[in-house]
């Protein structure tokens, strides 16, 4: 089987390299100085037999490592185990700081007339270089801003396996290799700079990376909270003030608008209680409040700053009435500041702002207030106050002034208000069904609804829309689901009275399957008083989630119909005759296949843009994407461009989950990155290929052929053969997962080990820590098998060209190529030595050995490539540098899975387990 192509390094990539090999080497110091030279020297030894067996499948490489493996102590082969994960972690710290690095030569290159190079593709510069090309008027780009929204998603998904103390470290050695890079060190500072590194990989060493208690929503919500001070609160402003410049050098018509704020930020943690019976309204009140708090106290600190930074004398310059009423207005006295009009003032905003804090039931701020004042009714009003200080620094000669932290400020408050981050609420539209069948039956006994048709259901639903009585009594009494759903969106409405509207504005239905599952939520929302009959009124957008093969191919004809009813047609003209529509990734993924899922989301999509233009409503379509391409990963750049035409309209909302969060926003260079990745691509899309034609019908008749032999493939091995529910618990650590203590969700939804109540994520998790990566391609070698056969002639030349004309195809096939060359047959079959059935075995991995094979042999001919990732050279050196240090990490996980299943119950069996499912998803970087 072709491998990836070995080359050399070329030169730009030597720093990377050098970075590896001096981490490396400060690791393999570290090891021998706490334990001891025989520790290490295993470990090189495990690592030269591994490499072996990688390259050849090498017998007697195997019998070597088995021995090697068996002859450990427990505690060594932890020892082992901890020096090959934080490789791992060291390797993806070089790794990003190398991004970093080629980005700023990019960038500096860019800036000298001489070696000037084009605009990075994904960038802000490049995007308006594009539009401007293409002779994109200034108002229609000033209306794209006023309308857009590019809003990440975080949510607490059980794929992280990171405790917060490690990834401070790991951020305190990426800081230093970046002071190592920019700057020309002397002897005594580059000592200074390689014994810090010292001290933080020594640090890591000796703190534990797993956590010894499950975590708590609350735990999931600080975690959340902690990449705000890692990125967002310093990045996302920045790139509103480079893309404003980038504008006015554009054309100097933009030197005075100031962008509407429509990168915004958005989260479920907390708020997500589908399947989490540990999200309740308790648990929404605390997020919201401790939002709130990391919100307010960030603008408190930055307006301490920003009071030492602009004093100003009156003597000297001139002040607008709006500062001068607002310096008089503040509680500061101070005779030392008496001349200081912005000062005064800004003391007086901090006053309110603190008063603002405590009314909102926020502890004691760092720094108490000089004095009394009213706080803020709502963050406008700051943001007005704000302006003022903006407004009159600009009008009398301080203009540079404004444009330094004050800016930053102002922007932040106008993205993050007084609520941070909008967080949605999401709960199965099965415990709706119940619920509203409850309150129903309550109210009027004898109505049945669980049982009455779709149609009758909607008119029961419509005609209860539109009377503004309630259906609940505080004089009944409720199911504690009823009264646990019930007292959700109470929460919800209070929130918008304490935080503004913006603090929870979506409420997400999963598994949604018919008009009658959007009607139940509003329902719901109408009891707290977020809809509002007569004046047709809702507070909250209802956003139906697709998510299985079944309601994908059904969405369009659900929308149909839900625009039927006028009704809700009056309703949605409150939020602006625009409706959100979830996909989801995951879940139709698992059930119906890589193929299969990427071909019905892209068909559920046009069906969608159809839909909605015919009734006059605006599409806004949340991608349920996960780190995985299993789980509709990958380069988010492309996959935006790879939409279909009219599908992405100036809207998008993208979920960031698991061990992705960390890995693109703990970094502020590579987050800022990031973001701007999804405002550039969304940009492009909107103005630049919202008009694209469909693909020909070729295209679409080959895709819908291939998918359906794919389709029944991927079913009769995961739903139709005896025994495989069985097989996937024994060859993959899917037990093991569902016991660490790396999220509040359970991994089932129900207690069974049927694979369809277990959660995509620990499906997709579990398949790629046994290296098999299942999930990503199963399904494709049989699908081309049977189109070849049934197309001898053409088939293979309309694929190249399909892969080269059509974006979406190029997505597809390039994901599968990540997939396939970070997956290991070898490995896997070692894992399938587990299942303890040996003809069960024999049944299955062969049949997954051969489509590997066949998936890998087809896609290279369809991609024209002699190995996998040809075409991606830099991710081709990063997984040849990696896997002699991933594969010995799959090694020691099969030897420990094999003690612990035979009743090895050793605590440090069990804790060595967890230190490789980490160490592997680290190697593996977007597993989950």
């Amino acid at each position: 089987m072709s491998q990836i192509n070995p080359d050399a390094t070329p030169d730009k990539d030597l720093p990377l390299r050098d970075d590896i090999r001096l981490l490396g080497r400060i690791l393999g110091d570290t090891i021998r100085e706490q334990e001891g030279e025989a520790a290490f020297d295993i470990v090189e030894r495990i690592r030269q037999t591994s490499i072996r067996f990688h390259r050849d499948e090498d017998e007697g490489a195997r019998r070597e490592l088995e021995t090697i493996l068996n002859s450990l102590s427990r505690g060594r082969t932890n020892q082992i185990i901890r020096a090959y994960t934080y490789f791992s972690h060291l390797a993806n710290i070089a790794e990003d700081q190398h991004h970093v690095r080629r980005s700023r030569a990019h960038a500096m290159a860019g800036a000298h007339a001489m070696t000037a190079s084009a605009p990075r593709e994904g960038t802000l510069a490049r995007a308006l270089k594009l539009v401007q090309e293409a002779g994109v008027s200034q108002a229609a780009l000033q209306a794209f801003f006023a309308s857009a929204l590019v809003c990440p998603v975080l949510t607490a998904h059980p794929t992280e396996v990171r405790r917060k103390s490690t990834i401070d470290r790991e951020m305190e050695i990426a800081q230093i290799l970046a002071q190592r890079d920019r700057q020309h060190l002397t002897p005594e500072e580059e000592s200074a700079c390689q014994e810090s590194l010292r001290r933080a990989i020594l640090t890591l060493w000796q703190t534990s990376i797993l956590r010894r208690t499950r975590l708590k929503v609350i735990d999931e919500v600080n975690n959340g909270l902690s990449y705000y001070d890692y990125t967002f609160f310093q990045e996302l402003p920045r790139v509103y003030a480079s893309l404003e410049d980038q504008l006015a050098a554009m054309d100097p018509a933009w030197e005075t608008v100031e962008l509407p704020s429509f990168l915004r930020m958005g989260s479920w943690i907390g708020g997500d209680r589908d399947g989490n019976p540990f999200v309740t309204a308790d648990a929404l009140r605390q997020a919201l409040l401790l939002q709130s708090k990391h919100a307010l106290g960030f603008y408190l600190e930055e307006l301490h700053r920003l009071g030492g930074e602009l004093s100003l004398d009156e003597r000297y310059v001139n002040v607008s009435d709006e500062v001068r009423d607002l310096a008089r207005s503040s509680p500061d006295s101070s005779p030392h500041r008496q001349d200081e009009p912005y000062r005064r003032a800004i003391t007086g905003l901090y006053a309110r702002l603190a008063a603002t804090a405590a009314s909102l039931g926020h502890e004691d701020v760092a720094r108490h207030a000089v004095g009394e004042a009213p706080a803020y009714e709502n963050v406008e009003d700051f943001v007005g106050d704000l302006s003022s200080l903006h407004r009159s620094l600009r009008a009398n000669g301080s203009g540079a002034l404004a444009r330094g932290r004050l800016r930053r400020l102002r922007r932040a408050v106008d993205v993050f208000g007084f609520h941070l981050a909008s967080l949605d609420m999401r709960q199965n539209s099965d415990v709706h069904q119940r619920v509203v069948t409850e309150l129903f039956e309550k109210a009027m006994p004898g109505t049945g609804y669980e049982k009455l048709s779709e149609e009758r259901r909607v008119a029961l639903l419509l005609e209860e829309l539109r009377t503004p009585r309630l259906l609940t009594s505080p004089y009944l009494d409720y199911s504690p689901e009823t009264a646990s759903e019930l007292a959700i969106v109470h929460e919800a409405a209070e929130a918008h009275r304490r935080y503004g509207r913006a603090a929870v504005p979506n409420y997400v239905i999963s598994k949604a399957s018919d008009p009658s599952d959007i009607l139940e939520a509003a329902l719901l929302l109408k009891e707290a008083g977020l809809l509002r009959p007569r004046e047709g009124e809702m507070h909250v957008n209802i956003v139906p989630l697709f998510e299985t093969i079944a309601d994908l191919r059904h969405c369009g004809k659900v929308m149909d119909a839900l625009f039927a009813l006028p009704d809700y047609v009056r309703l949605l003209r409150s939020r602006g005759q625009a409706q959100e529509v979830m996909l989801g990734y995951s879940d139709s993924n698992k059930d119906g296949g890589f193929l299969t899922s990427g071909w019905e989301l892209y068909k559920a999509e046009i069906a969608l843009v159809e839909v909605f233009a015919r009734h006059g409503v605006g599409l806004r379509l949340f991608h349920g994407r996960g780190g995985s391409v299993g789980r509709g990963g990958g380069p988010s750049y492309q996959a935006i461009l790879a939409q279909p035409g009219g599908a992405v309209q100036g809207a998008i909302r993208i979920t960031e989950q698991g061990e992705v969060i960390a890995g693109k926003y703990s970094n502020p260079d590579l987050g800022r990155r990031n973001l701007e990745i999804l405002a550039a691509a969304t940009l492009e899309a909107s103005l630049l290929h919202s008009g694209e034609s469909a693909p020909r019908e070729d295209y679409l008749r080959a895709m819908e052929e291939l998918s359906e032999s794919a389709f029944k493939v991927y079913r009769a091995l995961v739903y139709e053969t005896e025994g495989f529910e069985r097989y996937f618990w024994e060859s993959t650590v899917i037990g093991e997962i569902a016991h660490l203590n790396i999220g509040s969700r359970p991994a089932s939804r129900t207690n069974s080990r049927r694979i369809e109540d277990l959660r995509a994520i620990p499906w997709v998790f579990g398949w790629a820590q046994c290296r098999l990566m299942l999930p990503g391609w199963y399904g494709f070698g049989s699908a081309v098998n049977a189109w070849l056969e049934a197309h001898p002639e053409n088939g293979l030349a309309l694929l190249q060209e399909m892969y080269r004309e059509w974006p979406f195809f190029q997505a597809l096939l390039s994901n599968m190529d990540m997939v396939l060359a970070k997956s290991n047959i070898a490995i896997a079959s070692r894992y399938a030595k587990l299942v303890e059935d040996e003809a069960l075995r024999d049944a299955i991995f062969p049949r997954l050995r051969r489509e590997w094979e066949d998936s890998i042999r087809h896609l290279l001919a369809i991609m024209q490539q002699q190995a996998l990732l040809d075409g991606n050279p830099l991710l081709a050196r990063s997984i040849r540098n990696r896997f002699p240090y991933l594969d010995p990490l799959n090694h020691l996980q099969i030897e420990l899975l094999k003690r612990h299943r035979s009743g090895d119950a050793d605590e440090q069996v069990v804790q060595g387990i967890h230190l490789s499912i980490n160490g592997i998803a680290a190697g593996l970087r977007n597993s989950g």
